[in-house]
């Protein structure tokens, strides 16, 4: 206890350290220009005015919190261009000759370039201009891409898994092609390594802003510390977006014979077409700017829309999910010719976070419900969100749950099984209790035994009580983050399961329907 309260002062020192470093760049959470006629925050740091360094244990860890109350699209924190580790900022300073480095750069992208520069700053350690900063960084992230192959099996969804791997053998690639410009810098050994590549790139990953004039973003001290919010109420939602693609920019295609023509008609939606984010680079004051996003109270934490994203996107990007993610979503396997029967993208056709299908999915099944020769006549009631008919709507609320509960009988484990092993996971602090787990959870115990033999403890004897080993625990980490994903997957299964059950018996007053569900 007392090592862990020094090692807790020395870091509490250091970021006191790093927040004067960053008031001496010009980095301020004050609205006022004059900083003569006002408290002067960088004699102590850049927060204190709008904004406090704190802990929320239950909601992202470290973060800021506010130090007073803040009113919603109030100027929170400032950080000028000057601030920002870019890939040319780095890049610009290495002490190779340009031309020589433009070579080797050249076929790499600009967010690989930024990933070998961090990882050259890193090697500098001390003598790092931007040590202050580096200091603070995590030490280990838990993207997709950091997944080992029992991390992935345990996302079960096969949509996952293969996102998973993806981004694997994407970043095992993008390491292959830099290692040339890596030796050429002479790196030392420990950074030229695929688990330093993994760090580097997820530190950019997950933590740089946008900026107009590079692709790969910036590191930007202190703005960097917002833990994410998803979009709310003042953004469009999925069900709005559908709609909006419905009214303004879906033209509905000829329908012969079941077959959809004139798709190179069809007005393609960006679903970036709105800013999702509550701060971006301003030309006129050179500087990054960050506004509070709602009303705070004082010691509230302070969140930051990084934009839209569903659970396995937030995943794969940023290293963590929500529980309650209004913009999560789950895509379930359709029959082609669900598919070819309407003009909808592929990527408009899932069920949203509260189970219930999204507008284009039931205009979809509402069409290929729909004898052939009568599609085109009622192609633009479909097209328009309209119920075709009772006896149409039941087949497609029908087909729906049917498929839903499919997919979760299929799945190895169910929602009660997840439940319960998440919550043994997150009670353990020894390996005894470990290795104990397996005899507990007899429809778990070869995902379990799977774990134990991937962190090689198959070996270790029990009554040992040895602690968990910042390896296995970080390991855990990541295996509690796909329970925890496939967890909320199956939820919104059932969740629709239980909306089109609904809708059946709404229809069906003498309860025509023999529909069962199983719950759980």
């Amino acid at each position: 206890m007392e090592e862990q309260e020094q090692e807790e002062g020395v870091i509490m020192v250091e970021l006191e350290r790093f927040l004067k470093w960053a008031a001496d760049l010009g980095i301020s959470d004050s609205t006022n220009d004059d900083f003569d006629a006002h408290t002067d925050t960088r004699s102590c740091g850049c927060l204190g005015h709008s904004l406090s360094l704190s802990y929320f244990p239950q909601a992202g860890g470290r973060g800021l919190g506010a130090s007073r109350d803040l009113r919603k699209g109030e100027l929170i924190l400032r950080v000028p261009k000057s601030a920002f580790m870019t890939k040319d900022t780095l890049f610009n300073k290495l002490s190779l000759p340009l031309q020589k480095l433009n070579t080797h750069a050249s076929s790499l992208s600009s967010t690989q370039i930024f990933t070998v520069c961090l990882l050259h700053e890193m090697g500098k350690g001390k003598s790092s201009w931007w040590h202050p900063y580096l200091i603070h960084m995590p030490r280990s992230y838990d993207l997709l891409s950091t997944f080992c192959e029992f991390h992935v099996k345990a996302l079960q969804v096969d949509d996952a898994i293969w996102a998973a791997e993806k981004a694997i053998s994407k970043a095992k690639s993008e390491w292959q092609q830099a290692n040339q410009l890596m030796e050429l810098l002479q790196l030392k050994p420990q950074f030229l390594t695929f688990k330093a590549w993994l760090w580097a790139a997820a530190t950019i990953s997950s933590r740089t802003l946008h900026i107009p004039w590079d692709q790969a973003g910036c590191l930007c001290p202190v703005g960097d510390l917002f833990n994410y919010a998803a979009p709310g109420e003042e953004t469009l939602d999925s069900e709005d977006v559908d709609s909006w693609m419905c009214a303004s920019s879906f033209q509905v295609a000829s329908l012969s014979n079941g077959d959809c023509t004139h798709k190179s008609d069809v007005v393609q939606f960006d679903p970036h077409f709105q800013r999702l984010i509550d701060g971006g680079f301003e030309e006129d004051v050179a500087a990054y700017c960050f506004y509070a996003r709602q009303d705070y109270k004082k010691g509230e934490q302070v969140l930051l829309c990084y934009g839209t994203y569903t659970n396995l996107e937030l995943l794969e990007h940023y290293g963590f999910i929500l529980n309650e993610n209004p913009n999560d979503k789950v895509f379930i396997p359709l029959e082609p010719e669900i598919y070819s029967s309407s003009s909808w993208p592929k990527e408009s056709l899932y069920i949203h976070q509260n189970g219930k299908p999204s507008f284009s999915f039931l205009s979809a099944l509402r069409l290929w419900a729909t004898p052939p020769n009568k599609r085109r006549s009622l192609g633009h009631l479909a097209y328009s969100g309209s119920q075709l008919s009772v006896d149409n709507e039941i087949v497609v609320m029908k087909w729906t749950a049917k498929k839903c509960n499919t997919i979760l009988k299929n799945l190895p484990t169910s929602i009660k099984e997840d439940s319960l092993l998440l919550s043994a996971i997150n009670e353990i602090q020894d390996l005894d209790t470990l290795l104990e787990l397996g005899k507990e959870f007899s429809t778990s115990r070869d995902e379990i035994q799977a774990f134990i033999k991937a962190n090689n403890l198959q070996n270790v004897e029990t009554g040992s009580n040895l602690l968990l080993s910042r390896k296995t625990r970080r390991s855990m980490d990541r295996w509690n983050l796909a329970i925890q994903w496939r967890l909320r997957y199956k939820k919104i299964l059932l969740d629709c399961i239980s909306y089109c059950s609904e809708i059946i018996d709404s229809l069906s007053p003498k309860n025509i329907s023999t529909l069962r569900i199983e719950q759980g």
